[in-house]
């Protein structure tokens, strides 16, 4: 198979790290790394959770509400610890049905959804004979961005692997893709937790333009995800 775009650029700038395309022996690599970088979120959304001022709210009327009618400080503690634990048992079930989900649809057979259609790919970043980062672009979901964007997906390096400019690597090899390709932006989505991401993405000249909510629950509890987008150079 021929290198993909950015390929060549990308070994120039990482040294021992090499960008290819993704291949089928990649499968089970690909699948494990996305799903333990999702699932290093748990924790920080359990912590939004906890500072929300919505759920201080929820708290301290179930706990008013169950003391005037039980007159007991034990019960109405007790009320409000097992709301709280059902919270962050929702929140980490949320995490985990993102995951088992994309295992279920598009991370299923990532050749038939990424390399297969016009304008999409997966890549893989490699260390020696080891996967360490992954990355995908493809059509976005959006029908009025079609055929003018392509949205970054999957991205995920291995955590001993960070800091040495692989994720970067990646973004920039989504970007040079799309270019070649001829489209004018390139767009994604991360959640409002994930501030890594955040930083990696405005670093390199992506512009934060909305949120989301991904459900009422959320839209309650005001965890959102952001959108955002950043502007091809060049000759389209």
């Amino acid at each position: 198979m021929p290198p993909a775009a950015g390929e060549k650029e990308c070994d120039l700038a990482m040294g021992e790290y090499h960008i290819r395309s993704y291949e089928d022996r990649d499968h089970e690599a690909a699948c494990t790394m996305f799903s333990q970088g999702i699932t290093e979120h748990v924790s920080a959304g359990c912590r939004h959770l906890l500072s929300c001022p919505q759920t201080h709210l929820l708290l301290l009327g179930v706990f008013l509400i169950t003391y005037t009618v039980s007159a007991s400080l034990l019960f109405s503690f007790g009320a409000v610890s097992a709301l709280l634990a059902t919270g962050l048992i929702f929140m980490k079930a949320a995490w985990t049905d993102y995951v088992r989900e994309a295992l279920e649809k598009d991370m299923l057979d990532i050749r038939r959804t990424y390399l297969e259609p016009k304008d999409c790919h997966f890549w893989v970043a490699e260390c020696g004979e080891e996967v360490v980062g992954i990355v995908a672009a493809v059509h976005p979901e959006d029908p009025s961005l079609r055929g003018q964007a392509l949205e970054l997906k999957r991205m995920s390096v291995k955590k001993a692997h960070r800091g040495r400019g692989i994720s970067k690597a990646l973004t920039r090899t989504v970007i040079l893709f799309a270019q070649e390709r001829g489209y004018k932006e390139v767009v994604l989505g991360t959640s409002m937790v994930q501030y890594a991401a955040q930083r990696l993405y405005e670093g390199m000249g992506f512009r934060r333009v909305k949120e989301l909510y991904p459900s009422f629950v959320a839209k309650l509890l005001q965890f959102h995800v952001y959108i955002y987008r950043y502007e091809v150079p060049g000759p389209h």
